[in-house]
């Protein structure tokens, strides 16, 4: 048997085709743009010949701790309970109980389709409506192909960039405008390896880069309800920051394990929730600050944010010289880590430059001195005397990924010394043989856990900016289609 699997153009609508030695079919799987109930469609479509199928439902809630008690409705549907949980199944094949397990075995033969609907709702409310299979994939192809077409992205790699896009708006969550980093939890960094963590919340660090790809890519909706969520979300004391909340703004994001659960092959254990959220890292001051930034240039933002902001750059003034806990969440003590310094001088830069480009208020003077005093801190304790380049931190004179982005953030030009040698160091220390680049060296950091993860793609994707932003085109486009076969 053979297995291919894409997308449908343009659309969030996965299709896997089995070729047998009896005929060829293929499973249609999507979910339909949220209406009253969350929906998950499946279509077996038979091409050639006839292939038989056994599907399998097994319905565990609570992370997989909870057997619900499951009843077949008046109208065929089967019904899974336990406490606030509730799942419908409407199949379009007989189905039948097996050691707590839903089984259906049937066959498509060619022209025919067998529609599975998957529906969850609160087990306090009626049944939720059926939904019609082959309509909701008229629908939703149509939802995602008028969405796509309308991003305003042009050249060589706009189906590259179209697909990123669904990516970023299939993270969304529409009635906040949230938009989560996974929409997974415990996908292992390295096969086996403790590295599992929840990524399921809204980071601030990601606000400035989601933000930029949407309004470049003409989805202004779409930025401003993300800009308008930051806002929301960090309401409050600059003190208070975090650097993730929940889909809503929700600030207690308690780290659990799910100790009865194996984990993604094998990798253990299976986090819920996340500890990270209670660091203090330096840079998302930073990221917030550049993300109302780019807004009030995109003409996303008003002057009512400007409060806020005044006070998140007073707050960074008073705290840019603590060690915090770094871009990448370390659990093995506070640095002073250089990325993180940089960050903080970023937050007053766009601060003054929100005085100094749009007429809004505020202490410019005392901000700009701040700004030169966290500059000259990095370039005295930020490079590596030996090579010139920036380090990982004031007290470690090794390479961080992270470093790849001082440039763009506007700290030093493109073309600097320091910033040349950096990447140097980053191709020394940092690239793996496969040709990918590593966040840091988990050998050599005590980070908080056993060494060894894998590479970080981001970081690969940096490294070849930094080569196209440094006159080095052809290893730039090189990498770039690597990473992109990836």
């Amino acid at each position: 048997m053979r297995i291919a699997r894409r997308y449908l153009p343009d659309t969030l609508v996965l299709e896997t085709r089995f070729r047998t030695a009896t005929g060829t079919a293929l499973l249609l799987d999507f979910m339909p743009p949220r209406g009253e109930a969350s929906d998950l469609v499946r279509i077996v479509v038979g091409e050639e010949g006839e292939v038989a199928f056994r599907m399998e439902l097994i319905v565990r809630f609570g992370y997989g701790a909870t057997l619900p008690w499951v009843s077949r409705n008046d109208d065929g549907s089967l019904c899974a309970i336990a406490g606030p949980d509730m799942l419908v199944l409407r199949a379009g094949a007989a189905t039948h109980g097996e050691n707590f397990t839903t089984v259906s075995e049937f066959r498509v033969r060619a022209g025919e389709r067998v529609p599975f609907v998957l529906t969850y709702a609160s087990s306090h409310q009626p049944l939720p409506a059926p939904v019609d299979a082959e309509a909701a994939l008229e629908a939703a192809c149509a939802f995602w192909r008028d969405w796509s077409a309308a991003s305003q992205v042009e050249g060589p790699y706009a189906p590259v960039m179209r697909r990123s896009l669904l990516t970023l708006k299939s993270m969304t969550f529409a009635p906040t405008g949230g938009l989560v980093a996974a929409p997974t939890t415990s996908l292992p960094e390295a096969f086996s390896g403790p590295r599992n963590w929840d990524y399921r919340f809204c980071w601030l660090r990601d606000a400035t880069l989601t933000l930029l790809a949407l309004m470049n890519a003409g989805h202004q909706d779409e930025a401003k309800a993300w800009v308008l969520w930051l806002r929301r979300a960090v309401a409050g004391a600059p003190k208070d920051l975090q650097i993730m909340y929940g889909i809503a703004g929700e600030r207690r994001l308690l780290e659990w394990k799910a100790e009865w659960l194996a984990g993604y092959e094998g990798a253990r254990p299976v986090r819920i929730g996340n500890a990270a959220h209670q660091q203090f890292q330096l840079d998302v001051y930073g990221e917030l600050m550049d993300a109302f930034h780019q807004a009030r240039r995109g003409g996303l933002v008003d002057a009512d944010g400007w409060a806020l902001e005044r006070v998140v750059a007073d707050h960074v003034a008073e705290v840019w010289r603590r060690p915090d806990d770094g871009i990448w969440e370390v659990r093995g003590g506070a640095h002073h880590f250089t990325f993180s310094k940089v960050m903080a001088w970023v937050a007053i830069d766009r601060a003054v430059c929100a005085v100094e480009d749009y007429g809004l208020d505020g202490p410019v003077d005392r901000w700009r001195k701040i700004r030169e005093a966290i500059r000259a801190d990095v370039l005295r304790n930020g490079r590596n005397p030996v090579t010139g380049a920036f380090q990982r931190a004031y007290d470690d004179p090794g390479m961080d990924a992270s470093l790849l982005l001082v440039a763009d953030v506007g700290f030093v030009a493109h073309d600097d010394p320091c910033f040349l040698a950096t990447i140097a160091e980053v191709e020394r220390q940092l690239v793996t043989p496969e040709g990918l680049v590593l966040r840091y060296d988990t050998r050599r950091v005590d980070d908080g856990l056993p060494p060894g993860e894998a590479a970080f793609l981001p970081c690969s994707f940096w490294l070849a900016n930094a080569y196209a932003m440094t006159g080095r085109g052809d290893e730039a486009r090189a990498l770039f289609e690597r990473l992109l076969a990836v």
